[in-house]
């Protein structure tokens, strides 16, 4: 047997656990802990049952357990086997069994003393999945409630080690240097307006060119591994393949071993590639610096994809396939600079997940707040309170936390809580099962957004990932009771996700509505784009506007059916601005959906005037038919210093609309007297009195006569009046809360304009001198002193000033 940099660490590891129950285990990449520890336990004397050991992905489970299972000569299944979801391999001589976590916690749900297991090993704890960091916290409470003899063992290929052993009672921490080969680092950058395609292809054949050996190249997701494989064609002596969870494990089994006729070899890989798994012939690696993760919006209330740099600690495994097995070379495409600006860490899944089936789990377990088990981050209060909220809306759990009869069910099913309550209530088991598979299994079926066609493509596949997958939703349909029929897959996703039946809001197919009330997007090319109702199952994007990645075209008659419960009868009015006037409405609705809506001949009075007032406080006052007077009055209440701004009455809607819109159905119904007599009164005596005083509506002139104050002009406020009215005036008048000069537009005796005017005594001692020289010869009659500011204000003639005189 190879020897491998762990051998020099397992006599201590051993001697710990011959003496502790619990242990750390600190080795780097490629040093073998994940196929080298396992085997020497089973012959240690403590240990006569099980050894499980966990892996975080199924590629890794199954590759593991073929390794070991190589290293003794033995075929899969004997002493050492796998369990995943979709594949297991095991027998009644399996000592050691890889497992995926969520077959552990599953595993620990059912049997919490797990009876015939010896020790379990928690491979690359550092990843922090959310099924990683709950099987410890079971496996702790299990061993320090019921199995104190229980071996626990947290393996960690980062020098976080300190961390699990604090949380593992001060845990011993084994730590193993590695193997260490020369790694050569090449920060190559890219263009950032060039797509990553392009750029990675351009990358790769530059390392097929430079290097030699097997070229690694991590990409975000399938879709570019597929568009870069496209770029890169056929390559001379180059064997290509490609490696993410989608693919057939005998695909998935070529790309990771050596090329049996010594071919070179081109791997495109997902995030998959980055640790537990030793890619033979691997030297160099390319890597785009960027991932594909899960991240759930919780505004949402669902989970999206996202495209975002890799962390440094990802990037750091990644650059380590190439120094597994020899010196190796490494591409990064972004500059050296650039990685101190990158996240250290991906932030625990347990953070930023949603904790409906943790929560379930935990109500299983016993334990009514998750966070009273012992982790190494605490799952937030608020994800706590969401998910209990979701669970209640299922029926999982009761008013008290406590698991109800249809929550031990829907706990039992290996899936989220969704699906299995979905699966729990359709009638067809069989169709709802194989729902629940397509949207758990990526890659079944295509990637149609249409499940109807993935399902039936699905159907026909032949593949072994296929077969497989059939096989397992058989199984759950079975475990979920008596089969029916009747059910259509969109029913069935309506089920697993009420709130995502959504309804089109344009002629194109491409924006939707879902009844949770967010906005959905879909492609106009899609088949689904020409049904008037979707039930959708998943989405990608932010809240507002997330992209339909999978649903079906429900009826609209299924969609009453399934949610009769739900739909809501509501009498709304509806204020149209255009006229002034309320339509009565009469709406039924599935949450934010309009089901339908038609006239309500039995409106409310109260409704109608509500409308009327919330038109207004929408469209502001302008709507209402205000009379000149009212008009003026506002006006003149701005230059007093009292609020009458149309801010200032819509702050004050609710103190005087009301009764002037009772029992109306339109704006334009309400009496203009009645408008003016409602300013007045919400204005009460004092503060008419002091628009009365500083913004009078009239001026009155020193020779006694009244002019009204145009207080809208474009001037500013105006008077006209006779020139002669103001004889004896040395100041110029002024009004407002400012001091504002009125504008005078001073007229002839026969009413012609001669000037206009904001400085009186100004014009008095400048230009009158000239005015009155002309007045003179068009009006004898009547006085042109020279000193008007000293004569006597006069409206008539000399000569009848004269009779009056004597």
């Amino acid at each position: 047997m190879t020897s491998l940099p762990i051998h020099a660490v397992l006599p201590d590891l051993l001697a710990t656990l011959r003496a502790r129950s619990s242990a750390v285990l600190v080795a780097p990449p490629g040093a073998g802990k994940t196929t080298a520890v396992a085997p020497a336990l089973i012959g240690e004397q403590w240990c006569t049952g099980e050894v499980l050991v966990t892996s975080p992905r199924r590629l890794a489970a199954r590759a593991a357990a073929e390794r070991m299972a190589a290293q003794v000569e033995e075929p899969v299944g004997r002493t050492f086997g796998y369990a995943t979801r979709l594949d297991t391999k095991r027998s009644a001589a399996t000592r050691v069994t890889v497992v995926t976590e969520g077959i552990l916690t599953a595993r620990l749900q059912d049997d919490p003393e797990l009876n015939g297991v010896s020790a379990i090993l928690f491979d690359e704890v550092h990843e922090r999945s959310l099924d990683g960091d709950f099987g410890l916290a079971l496996a702790l409470d299990a061993q320090a409630g019921l199995r104190p003899d229980l071996r626990v063992v947290a393996m960690s290929a980062t020098l976080d080690g300190a961390r699990f052993a604090a949380l593992m009672d001060d845990a011993p921490v084994i730590e193993s240097e590695g193997r260490s080969y020369p790694l050569d680092l090449r920060h190559i950058g890219r263009a950032a307006e060039a797509r990553i395609e392009d750029a990675m292809a351009a990358a790769v054949r530059r390392a097929l060119a430079e290097e030699t050996g097997g070229v690694l190249a991590f990409l975000p997701g399938v879709a570019e591994i597929e568009r870069t494989a496209e770029r890169i064609g056929d390559v001379p002596g180059v064997r290509l393949h490609r490696l993410h969870g989608s693919l057939d494990p005998a695909a998935q089994r070529a790309a990771i071993r050596a090329e049996p006729d010594g071919a070179r070899k081109l791997v495109l890989a997902t995030s998959i590639a980055e640790t537990s798994l030793t890619l033979d012939g691997i030297r160099v690696v390319v890597d785009s610096g960027l991932a594909r993760r899960p991240r759930y919006d919780r505004a949402a209330g669902m989970t999206r994809l996202v495209t975002e740099r890799a962390s440094q600690a990802a990037a750091t495994q990644r650059a380590g396939r190439a120094a597994r097995q020899g010196p190796g070379v490494a591409y990064r495409l972004w500059e050296a600079a650039a990685t101190a600006g990158i996240p250290r860490f991906d932030p625990p899944e347990i953070l930023e997940a949603d904790l409906s089936a943790l929560v379930l789990a935990c109500a299983l377990w016993g334990i009514a707040d998750p966070r009273a088990l012992r982790w190494i981050d605490a799952p937030p209060v608020v994800a706590i309170d969401e998910a209990r909220a979701r669970l209640s809306a299922l029926g999982a759990i009761d008013a008290d936390g406590r698991p109800t009869a249809h929550g031990r069910r829907i706990a039992r099913l290996p899936m989220t809580p969704r699906l299995a309550h979905m699966l729990l209530s359709a009638g067809d088991k069989r169709l709802a099962a194989e729902i629940a598979v397509l949207l758990q299994e990526r890659g079944l079926g295509g990637q149609d957004a249409d499940l109807e066609l993935r399902l039936q493509r699905w159907r026909g596949e032949r593949s072994p990932k296929a077969e497989n997958a059939r096989g397992l939703a058989k199984r759950w349909a079975a475990s979920a009771g008596r089969d029916g029929s009747g059910d259509t897959i969109a029913a069935c996703v309506a089920l697993a996700f009420p709130d995502r039946v959504a309804r089109r809001r344009d002629a194109s197919g491409e924006r939707w509505v879902s009844a949770g009330g967010r906005g959905f997007r879909l492609d106009a090319t899609s088949s689904l784009a020409r049904a008037e109702w979707l039930a959708v199952a998943e989405t990608q994007g932010m809240a507002a506007g997330a992209r339909i990645l999978s649903g079906a075209a429900i009826d609209a008659g299924e969609v009453e059916a399934l949610f009769a419960e739900r739909i809501e009868t509501r009498r709304t009015a509806v204020f149209d601005p255009a006229t002034g006037g309320v339509h009565p409405l009469r709406e039924r609705r599935i949450g934010a959906i309009r089901v339908s809506s038609g006239p309500d001949s039995q409106a409310d009075p109260a409704l109608v005037a509500a409308a009327l007032v919330e038109g207004v406080r929408a469209h502001g006052v302008d709507l209402l038919p205000w009379s000149e007077g009212a008009r003026a009055l506002r006006t003149r209440a701005a230059y007093a210093g009292v609020a009458l701004a149309d801010e200032a009455l819509v702050e004050r809607l609710d103190e005087w609309l009301p009764a002037l819109v009772a029992g109306k159905r339109r704006l334009d119904a309400v009496a203009p007297g009645a408008l003016a007599e409602a300013l007045r009164t919400l204005l009460g005596w004092d503060a008419l009195r002091q628009i009365d005083r500083l913004a009078p509506a009239d001026f009155t002139s020193p020779a006694g006569s009244t002019h009204a104050i145009d207080y809208a002009a474009e001037a500013g406020p105006t008077v006209e009046l006779r020139v002669q009215a103001l004889f004896g005036l040395a100041e110029h008048p002024v009004v407002g809360e400012r001091r504002v000069p009125l504008v005078l537009s001073l007229t002839s005796p026969a009413g012609r304009p001669i000037q206009t005017t904001r400085d009186l005594p100004g014009f008095w001692q400048g230009s009158w001198r000239d005015v009155a020289r002309e007045m003179r010869g068009r009006y004898p009659r009547h006085p042109w002193p020279d000193d008007p500011a000293a004569a006597a204000p006069t409206l008539r003639t000399k000569n009848a000033d004269a009779r009056r005189n004597k």
